[in-house]
C-alpha cells in the first residue's frame, strides 16, 4: 500500500485554501479540499509487515502540540516547468522538531532515510502546462495569502489510492501530540532525550 504521514488542516483552512485554488492557465485539475494536508514523510509503497513497523514506531513518538500558519503562495519548478503550486507554512521549530521525529521514526522501522530538505507546503495544484509568466503573475496576485493561526494536535498514517480523478486518501491511524512545550524545553536543560 501507498502511505505517507502528514497533518490534516481544520476545514476552516481548507476552505480558505479554495479561495487560491483557481486563475491559472494550465491547471485544470486543482487538489479537492478533503485531500488538502501538510507532508511530514511520505513513504511510498510499504508492504502491510513494513506498514505494521511503521505505525508501531510513529505511536512511539512524543512531541508537543503547536500552532501553525499557512502563509503566501509559492512553487516548484524545475526549468522551465511548473511541478507544483503550493501553499507555504509559516516557520515553526515546532514542525520542524515533529518532522525529524518523524524521520527518526521511520529509518528505527527499516524504511530509508528520505534525503531531502524538508520544505513544509499544502499542494494547491501539479499544473500540467503553466507558462511561468502567468504563474509569475499568479504568485504575485496571491502573494499576501495567510490564514490564521491553527492547532496542530495530531498526526496521521495516510494510505493513498489512485481514483478515477484524484488520489482517494485514506486516514489509518493518528498520533496525537500532547507533551506540554515547557517538558519539553525543561528536559532539554536537563539534557535528557525525549
Amino acid at each position: 500500500m501507498r502511505l505517507f504521514v502528514a497533518l490534516a488542516l481544520p476545514d476552516q483552512i481548507r476552505w480558505q485554501l479554495r479561495l487560491v485554488c483557481g486563475g491559472l492557465a494550465g491547471a485544470s485539475r486543482w487538489v479537492p479540499p478533503e485531500n488538502l494536508h501538510i507532508t511530514l514523510r511520505f513513504l511510498g509503497e510499504v508492504d502491510g509487515r513494513d506498514a505494521h513497523y511503521v505505525d508501531a514506531a510513529l505511536a512511539g513518538i512524543r512531541a508537543p502540540r503547536f500552532s501553525l500558519r499557512l502563509k503566501g503562495v509559492d512553487a516548484f519548478t524545475s526549468g522551465q516547468r511548473v511541478k507544483a503550486v503550493y501553499a507555504g507554512v509559516e516557520k515553526q521549530p515546532a514542525l520542524q522538531h515533529l518532522h525529524d521525529k518523524v524521520e527518526s521514526a521511520v529509518v528505527r522501522a527499516g524504511l530509508p532515510p528520505d534525503g531531502q530538505k524538508y520544505t513544509p507546503h499544502v499542494t494547491l495544484t501539479r499544473p500540467k502546462d503553466a507558462p511561468l509568466k502567468k504563474l509569475q503573475h499568479y504568485l504575485a496576485e496571491h502573494s499576501l495569502f495567510k490564514t490564521e493561526p491553527f492547532e496542530v494536535t495530531h498526526f496521521t498514517l495516510y494510505s493513498s489510492e489512485m481514483g478515477g480523478e484524484q488520489s482517494v486518501y485514506t486516514a489509518l491511524r493518528s498520533y496525537a501530540l500532547s507533551v506540554p512545550a515547557g517538558v519539553i524545553e525543561a528536559a532539554a536543560e536537563r539534557g535528557d532525550a525525549l
